[in-house]
């Protein structure tokens, strides 16, 4: 079964979990869906959902999140799993950078988010696992 949002139990998790660990990289496997679908109405054209979510999810998450301390670190291509769930499938793999869990749920509770980000993430994606990773101090 396909889930493509998170709740917020699963951000209280995590942040408790965190507690002020910073920076996090927040690791994203999608699979896109054929054709952008949007729950509401929407004038917009008809676009893939790989469209759909660097062409108008990212623009809109970006401007939610002007001003928060995030990068981009890495956008790859799925060519090949070689250890893995029997049919499952991802086509990207995307990891953000986060200064700390608190900048990205500050995003992500932000009402613009919901408003003007979110619907695109739900148009474009069939499948996505989200998950927080942070480096972990390796022995020397």
């Amino acid at each position: 079964m396909a889930i493509i949002d998170y709740t917020p139990a699963a951000l209280d998790a995590a942040g408790g979990a965190l507690a002020e660990a910073g920076p996090v990289y927040m690791v994203n496997l999608v699979r896109y869906r054929d054709q952008a679908t949007y729950e509401a109405a929407s004038d917009l054209p008809p676009c893939s959902g790989r469209e759909a979510y660097f062409q108008r999810y990212a623009p809109a998450f970006q401007a939610v999140a002007r001003g928060e301390d995030y990068s981009v670190f890495w956008v790859g291509n799925v060519r090949g799993v070689l250890v893995g769930i029997a049919g499952e499938a991802w086509d990207d793999i995307v990891i953000v950078r986060y200064a700390s869990f608190a900048t990205l749920r500050r995003i992500l509770e932000n009402p613009a988010y919901a408003e003007q980000a979110a619907p695109h993430r739900h148009a474009a994606l069939a499948d996505w696992k989200f998950m927080v990773t942070t480096q972990p101090e390796l022995p020397r």
